[in-house]
């Protein structure tokens, strides 16, 4: 059950808010194939809601590359921000539920990627003013699945963790949150995955949520 009254929501950003996992999946694609190397769901699964410098180290050894992970790096985001420069879209549901959490209580992001990606992505599908908090890569020194970049979510919004709610697409995020204390609400980007979390739905439309949303907006009425 969602609690009726969360101190704070927060969000994650890439394959649960902006349909952006699809254009990660084909930047990693193209990136493999330049190395020579398959793409497919084993490897989505490995990198799926890591952050750059993580994924970054582990293919420095895959494409026989070592000590580049710094520039592997650079290759991947640059793919990427070609790729979203043709467009990007909020999932379904994902703009009403932000909205109506927004109109009650502190919302924030807590995403794996930089600043300069999240605000891209944030305004490119229309959830930069509802979403002003944020907390990036650039704002901790360990990324999701270190609860840090919930706590400091949490912080910012002068929220108690136990009393807040997270939303992610990842078991990698969902175990941040969890650490972190809070309600977790797992919203898979792959299909066919097991979150560990308080509540999975198959996406931001799902009723029940649709409901408790309602419901926490009608409360500032």
């Amino acid at each position: 059950m969602l609690p009726l009254t969360p101190d704070a929501v927060v969000f994650d950003l890439d394959g649960l808010l902006a349909d952006t996992e699809t254009r990660w999946t084909v930047a990693e694609t193209r990136l493999f194939a330049r190395h020579g190397l398959p793409y497919g769901e084993v490897e989505k699964a490995r990198m799926i809601g890591r952050s750059v410098e993580s994924v970054s180290v582990e293919l420095a050894q895959l494409f026989a590359r070592p000590g580049e992970h710094l520039t592997i790096a650079t290759e991947l985001v640059a793919e990427v921000m070609a790729i979203l420069a043709e467009g990007v879209e909020a999932l379904p549901g994902a703009v009403e539920l932000v909205a109506r959490c927004a109109s009650r209580v502190p919302v924030a992001v807590a995403s794996n990627s930089d600043r300069p990606y999240v605000d891209l992505v944030l305004e490119a599908v229309g959830l930069s003013d509802y979403l002003p908090v944020r907390v990036t890569t650039d704002d901790v020194v360990r990324p999701k699945p270190d609860p840090e970049p919930y706590l400091l979510a949490c912080s910012r919004l002068g929220a108690d963790p136990s009393r807040s709610v997270a939303f992610e697409d990842t078991e990698l995020g969902a175990s941040a949150a969890r650490a972190a204390g809070l309600t977790v609400v797992g919203v898979p980007s792959l299909e066919g995955t097991v979150i560990g979390c308080d509540l999975q739905v198959a996406s931001l439309t799902d009723p029940v949520l649709v409901a408790w949303s309602r419901e926490l907006a009608a409360a500032s009425a």
